[in-house]
């Protein structure tokens, strides 16, 4: 019986213009409620920009943000991970000197930073991601904040070599693990988003296969690996659709939103 379900959002519960059908879902919800069946908003954004998606409901929804890194409910910091200030220290001495064309956002609990020198562009970009964002002259001080990420912006045909190369570079420091799209995301080692899940999963007291699960990129991986109740979107990475014990139809058909439906429909009432 499905009692918690975990949902990625960019390509998997959002459609291509970055939405979902609020009416929809609304019903959907509803009905999840009534069966006190927990909804987990499973991410590798900020936290202050996963709760704008859901206005009325940003208190009542678990939130699993910056890749495992914190998880959110009712407003509260209920867990957090945290990087050693001197690896940090030591991450963007290596990321500046070494990767010129790189562009970086250095994930806070409270915050997100980026150099005032950093492309336009991708500011614009940042903004849309992150919405506790603060722009710094350098990283040389750094703010006063607890570290949980670091947000990379790299050319698509890069990504899997500069994945490599900071994996060895910080081998058994640090993860790096593309998000998709030229993303890279630099994480704790263990720190994913099937672990916080599986934590939330025990403080409930939820077996495993009793959580329902939806991913696209090699960021939901563990996540997938949780349940054999879990799924790949249409157009997810090979390595998603080869973890994943079933597919959904394409984000741009709220697939997401059709499994969950099926699902009820299927089941029982408790």
């Amino acid at each position: 019986m499905i009692r918690a379900i975990s949902v990625d959002m960019d390509g998997t519960f959002l459609d291509g213009n970055g939405e979902y059908d609020r009416a929809r879902f609304e019903s959907i919800y509803a009905e999840l409620v009534k069966r006190e069946i927990k909804f987990i908003v499973a991410s590798g954004n900020q936290y202050y920009q996963l709760k704008s998606f859901f206005p009325g409901k940003d208190a009542e929804l678990f939130y699993v943000a910056e890749n495992g890194a914190v998880i959110f409910h009712q407003r509260e910091l209920l867990s957090v991970n945290r990087f050693d200030v001197r690896l940090v220290q030591k991450i963007l001495r290596t990321l500046i000197q070494e990767y010129q064309d790189l562009q970086v956002i250095l994930c806070g609990v409270k915050s997100a930073y980026l150099l005032k020198a950093a492309n336009p562009d991708f500011k614009a970009f940042a903004k849309k991601y992150y919405f506790e964002l603060q722009e710094v002259d350098s990283f040389d001080v750094l703010p006063d904040d607890t570290f949980i990420k670091f947000a990379l912006d790299v050319e698509v045909a890069k990504t899997g070599q500069i994945v490599e190369d900071l994996n060895q570079t910080f081998a058994g420091e640090i993860r790096a693990v593309s998000s998709g799209h030229g993303s890279i995301d630099i994480i704790i080692p263990g720190v994913t988003k099937g672990s916080a899940i599986q934590q939330l999963l025990n403080e409930w007291q939820v077996a495993p296969d009793d959580l329902l699960a939806f991913g696209d990129a090699n960021n939901d991986i563990e996540m997938l690996q949780l349940t054999s109740h879990s799924y790949a979107m249409q157009e997810s990475s090979p390595k998603v659709l080869a973890t994943a014990k079933h597919v959904a139809p394409s984000n741009k058909e709220a697939g997401v939103l059709q499994v969950i439906e099926d699902y009820m429909k299927k089941s029982q009432r408790p």
